[in-house]
């Protein structure tokens, strides 16, 4: 996801083992899935948290800037190999077993990170946090649903989703100003404790539900040729890159304007624009999903013109930080809707396919962004964003069919 990701309600091709009936109290489990939210919080600050602190772990660790992004690669390389093999090994597991080991994952990869002095120690921690992750994002939505009355599925997931914004708006910004205050080291052991805290909450709140048996669900390819699939992942790929590519070196890139000390500010703006688009997108999605991808599209496009060619008016560059947040949020939630609508039966397989291709995209926007700093500089990363989002914005004007239709089907 710094970028964010979406979160995939089931594994693949499984059937539920004696699911007890929905709760039918009519009301929601709240501290259950506020131990949810606080899960998902987690997994995305543990993902985004280097690019505000990348200066000081660079040094720190003896590597360039560039070598320091590829912490978050390697977290996403971790999600992106792992997340369907691991959720389809651990389908049988009791729910709540695997939440916990999830989060002990967390906390161990967040531990080492911390305390890790050499660089290759340090890429192995990130890459076990990001299989975490991969079987993170593939059980807490699904989670949530079940814990919930048929009538407040929606509410639930929203109440456990909620960890996403909160992380952009104020887990980024409040790490970055915490590792530039006591320490890079200091932010990632408080990530650690604040999972030690989850998992007793975990252990005392959220009810266990049994696992699920191997079935004979879709193949995963099979999905790539349900009209709509296709273009909704294409764009994924082009739009998780293109952020990716400037969000991680974000410190790196501010420093090279002369506002490396404004980083937690900047990231503090960033993610204050990001929750008011996962507001907006909540409120207007079912009837506007077309407009509002072509919207955000738009937006993360004209930023990255602000910041390419007029990136000396400090102004302009929160103006741009603004507009890229209003992009950017709300694309979890739109591509995860897209498809899902796209898939229709075979939406399982669809949505495992974007969550894995997101870390693709991450990866890769990690491994690009260093070759562009090292080859050309900071200023080719506005460039580059304009460059990869001019396909995606021609895939979703051309999908008005299927992938990115005008009306939604019920």
């Amino acid at each position: 996801m710094a970028s964010t990701e979406p979160a995939v309600g089931s594994s693949v091709g499984v059937n539920e083992l004696k699911e007890p009936a929905a709760p039918q109290s009519g009301k929601l489990p709240l501290p259950a899935l506020l131990a949810l939210a606080t899960a998902v919080f987690i997994t995305s600050l543990t993902e985004t948290l280097p690019a505000g602190l990348l200066p000081a772990m660079s040094a720190d660790l003896h590597v360039s800037d560039s070598a320091a992004g590829q912490t978050v690669t390697a977290y996403a390389i971790g999600t992106a190999l792992t997340a369907i093999p691991l959720t389809a090994a651990t389908s049988g597991w009791r729910r709540k077993r695997l939440l916990l080991t999830t989060m002990a994952g967390f906390a161990t990869a967040n531990t080492v990170t911390a305390l890790s002095t050499v660089y290759p120690l340090t890429m192995a921690a990130r890459f076990v946090a990001g299989v975490a992750a991969g079987l993170a994002w593939a059980l807490l939505a699904g989670y949530a649903r079940r814990m919930a009355p048929v009538h407040l599925q929606g509410k639930a997931i929203a109440v456990a989703m909620a960890g996403i914004p909160v992380a952009l708006s104020l887990g980024v910004p409040a790490g970055t100003f915490t590792g530039k205050a006591v320490g890079w080291r200091t932010a990632f052991l408080v990530m650690t404790a604040l999972t030690v805290v989850l998992l007793l909450w975990i252990a005392a709140a959220v009810p266990d539900h049994p696992g699920q048996r191997a079935g004979s669900g879709t193949p995963m390819m099979r999905a790539l040729t349900v009209p709509g699939v296709a273009p909704v992942l294409i764009t994924t790929l082009g739009f998780v890159l293109a952020h990716t590519v400037l969000y991680t070196y974000i410190a790196t890139f501010l420093r090279s304007l002369g506002m490396g000390d404004t980083t937690d500010l900047v990231l503090l703006v960033f993610g204050g624009a990001s929750l008011l688009s996962i507001w907006i997108v909540g409120t207007q999605i079912n009837r506007r999903l077309r407009a509002l991808t072509i919207a955000g599209t738009v937006l993360v496009g004209v930023a990255a013109a602000l910041l390419a060619l007029w990136s000396a008016s400090t102004p302009l560059v929160y103006a741009a930080v603004v507009l890229w947040g209003l992009g950017w949020g709300g694309a979890p939630t739109l591509l995860q809707t897209a498809v899902g609508d796209a898939g229709g039966e075979q939406a399982d397989a669809a949505q495992a396919m974007l969550v894995t291709l997101w870390n693709v995209a991450m990866a890769g926007g990690g491994v690009v962004g260093g070759i562009l700093l090292g080859a050309l500089g900071t200023t080719s990363f506005p460039w580059s964003v304009l460059l990869l989002l001019v396909p995606v914005l021609i895939v979703v004007l051309t999908a008005r069919t299927h992938g990115f239709p005008a009306r939604r089907r019920a």
